[in-house]
């Protein structure tokens, strides 16, 4: 490189002749003439080798990705009878392997109206005080009609089914005010995974009369609608809000929807999803006349214990039932107890874990139950037993053993 900056500069700024500059510079009279008539500097480029044992096994390689993309390299080294390094031929195959791209296109969906609603869990994160105190994180179950877009949505105390199921029940009947053709799910635990539904949610989609279908896992763009919203509520409602409870969560996001949400102009429909919905409804099954059993429900016998555990947190029982068989139904916002027909116990729900509810009552019952069961009479340790003493003369006579006169 040096040289050929130097042939240059003699030859442009001294005016010397090749054959002088050759003398001076100690080289050849065609080495100064390349470098003279060469527009760049001189750079060593090796020839292509057309026999390298990658170039007698490419074409191979080639013809099985045009047949299996995405089949591994350490497959594709043995079916082409690969005997060298699998490192420089892994780093061959991932250089081609974008050239085979599997083919996935996408067709627009066209939803026609009453055909399908379409269900999500939306995490917006820590945002609502837990009963003990600091910020805690729970679900929002968004539903949106496919056709009109119309948007419906509440915050639940957990993923199980019973809450999941509740939320469902309370958003159609209150907001969506029809039964849709179908419900698209992902694979969520508490409806169920590997096409098998959870417990209690096809007989909850047997008294709507709808059918319940589950997204193939990994393919969000099966439910993009629902998708959409949820990201549509990520920035465009949370920003600048504060929480003072679940309750006010839910006050603040149902009050957003209708005010505004639910009133724009969609960009995609070009309609307003509260005035389409008409259009929805109409194409959709009338609820219910009975509504369908939502909720979790346990049957244990009551401990000495008078407590029970739902979602984690413990709820007194009045005592007086310890030992019998109760019913512990938990809704959304309430835990009921019944003992047979009668109540024993009702409770506002709380939000969370490792919460304690008592209420007075149950308290006070206990501690009197108590004093009585430590004020029993005790049993007497020593007691008269009046025993009869048997006549062993009778047996005497009876066998004639008796002493002789």
């Amino acid at each position: 490189m040096e040289d050929w900056a130097e042939i240059r500069r003699l030859y442009r700024f001294e005016n010397l002749s090749p054959a002088a500059i050759a003398r001076r510079l100690s080289l050849s009279r065609n080495t100064v003439a390349k470098a003279i008539n060469a527009e760049a500097p001189p750079r060593y480029e090796r020839a292509p080798s057309t026999t390298s044992a990658w170039a007698q096994v490419e074409l191979a390689v080639r013809l099985l990705l045009g047949q299996f993309p995405t089949m591994p390299a350490t497959v594709l080294a043995q079916r082409v009878g690969w005997t060298g390094g699998h490192s420089w031929f892994a780093e061959n195959v991932t250089r081609i392997r974008p050239e085979y791209p599997p083919a996935g296109p996408c067709d627009r969906l066209v939803h026609l109206p009453g055909e399908q609603v379409q269900c999500d869990l939306w995490f917006p994160g820590q945002l609502v005080p837990g009963h003990g105190g600091g910020l805690r994180s729970f679900p929002v179950l968004v539903m949106v009609a496919a056709y009109s877009r119309f948007i419906a949505a509440i915050m639940i105390p957990s993923r199980v089914t019973g809450d999941l199921l509740a939320g469902m029940w309370q958003l159609i009947a209150r907001d969506i005010g029809g039964v849709p053709r179908s419900l698209l799910w992902d694979n969520e635990s508490g409806i169920g995974q590997r096409r098998h539904l959870a417990q209690g949610v096809a007989g909850f989609c047997g008294v709507l009369g709808t059918r319940l279908i589950q997204a193939r896992p990994y393919d969000p763009e099966t439910k993009g609608v629902v998708e959409r919203a949820n990201g549509y509520l990520d920035t465009s409602f949370l920003p600048g809000r504060t929480f003072a409870s679940p309750a006010d969560f839910n006050a603040q996001l149902q009050s957003w929807l209708g005010a505004y949400a639910n009133n724009r102009t969609h960009a995609g429909t070009r309609m307003i999803p509260v005035d389409a919905l008409v259009a929805d409804r109409a194409a959709m099954a009338a609820l219910p006349p009975v509504a369908p059993v939502t909720g979790t429900a346990v049957t244990t016998r009551l401990g000495r214990d008078y407590y029970v555990s739902v979602g984690g947190n413990a709820y007194s029982i009045n005592p007086e039932v310890i030992g019998r068989m109760i019913t512990v139904r938990a809704s959304l916002d309430r835990i009921t107890a019944l003992c047979g027909d009668r109540v024993v116990a009702d409770h506002e729900r709380l939000w969370g874990t490792a919460g304690l509810v008592a209420d007075p009552e149950h308290v006070a019952a206990a501690a009197v139950l108590r004093e009585q069961f430590h004020s029993r009479p005790a049993a007497s340790a020593h007691l008269e037993v009046s025993v009869e003493v048997a006549d062993l003369g009778a047996y005497d006579a009876i066998f004639g053993t008796g002493e002789v006169a």
